[in-house]
């Protein structure tokens, strides 16, 4: 057997604002809050970790004294489920997510930062 992809682990100055963020951004929801430490996920897949085959990961945010110097070497990519690129784009950026320009040139994804600058694309014409 393989293992599976379950948890996105981001160091963060503030987890609970960067949690709020993610959570609008995909429709999760809190699951668990701790000292310094914010795990949301689907609330379509409750179970989680513990569920056989493919689930939706949970991102958990920590808090970290350091703040964010370099490029991700890791990000996510979203997929607009109900809406074209340019209004989930423009969503996104009310959210509170900015611009990024990581050198991409003239690509078929937008790359934008959420509120701690970490990047992460907007895919278009792929549906989940």
């Amino acid at each position: 057997m393989a293992s599976k992809f379950t948890e996105l682990a981001i160091d963060c100055a503030d987890p609970n604002g960067l949690a709020r963020f993610w959570c609008s951004v995909l429709d999760y929801e809190v699951q668990e809050e701790g000292e310094g430490v914010v795990i949301i996920g689907s609330p379509l897949v409750p179970e989680g970790k513990s569920r056989l085959g493919p689930v939706a990961p949970t991102l958990t945010f920590a808090r970290v004294p350091e703040g964010k110097t370099v490029k991700n070497r890791l990000h996510i990519d979203v997929n607009p489920t109900d809406r074209d690129q340019d209004e989930e784009v423009r969503r996104l950026l009310d959210l509170g997510a900015r611009y990024a320009d990581v050198g991409q040139g003239d690509e078929s994804w937008v790359v934008l930062e959420d509120p701690e600058g970490n990047e992460f694309c907007v895919l278009a014409g792929r549906r989940p």
